[in-house]
């Protein structure tokens, strides 16, 4: 491999054997959870609207992303007929209209640099380079001069460790070094907000 990115690094503590056919081979016809695209659509909605696109033409374009999702894409788990997939993904485009609602009747607001900004910094003392990918990159609101890192992720409940979550630490390693050598400014924050997808009883 080229280089190391956070995803690779789990997927590969997680199923050596998946990560290999993944990574290494580059074989991306393994389906996934009808969870992940929910939080893709809504990626892309929030990056249109952080890119200073409208509430509504952004909603719409995380939705056509939805739409173009193929059936094989996707793993259905146990519904196998087309009447029993064309409910799950009804369901999926519901889920990703209530998270983005919520999400953006109080979007946060930031002074932003970059989205999606994908970047590849050379650590000192690591055999490889490392990759990834921040979904915003913003004026620092603390320390004035620097930035922060601010990361999006659609869940179906708050992480109960919040920040002391070791999967957040290590992903935070990885976006702080490439930051770091994208931005040459000071890194003060890796700001996590998690989008509960489903509505409290």
């Amino acid at each position: 491999i080229k280089h190391w990115s956070y995803s690779s690094l789990i997927a590969y503590l997680r199923n050596p054997l998946a990560w290999y056919k993944r990574y290494v081979e580059g074989v991306y016809d393994t389906p996934q959870t009808p969870s992940s695209f929910v939080g893709r659509a809504g990626h892309v909605a929030l990056q249109h609207f952080y890119g200073g696109m409208g509430k509504e033409a952004s909603v719409s374009l995380g939705r056509e992303y939805l739409k173009r999702v193929s059936d094989f894409e996707i793993d259905f788990g146990k519904a196998e007929s087309t009447r029993e997939k064309k409910h799950k993904r009804d369901a999926m485009e519901k889920e990703y209209l209530q998270a983005i609602s919520f999400y953006l009747a109080r979007p946060p607001r930031y002074k932003v640099l970059g989205i999606e900004v994908v970047s590849v910094a050379s650590v000192e003392g690591l055999p490889l380079p490392i990759k990834a990918i921040s979904d915003l990159v913003v004026q620092s609101e603390t320390h004035k001069g620097s930035v922060d890192i601010v990361d999006h992720k659609f869940v179906d409940s708050f992480s109960a460790l919040g920040a002391e979550k070791p999967l957040f630490v290590i992903q935070a390693i990885f976006n702080y070094y490439t930051v770091l050598s994208e931005y040459k400014k000071p890194v003060r924050r890796f700001i996590l907000q998690e989008c509960k997808k489903k509505k409290n009883r």
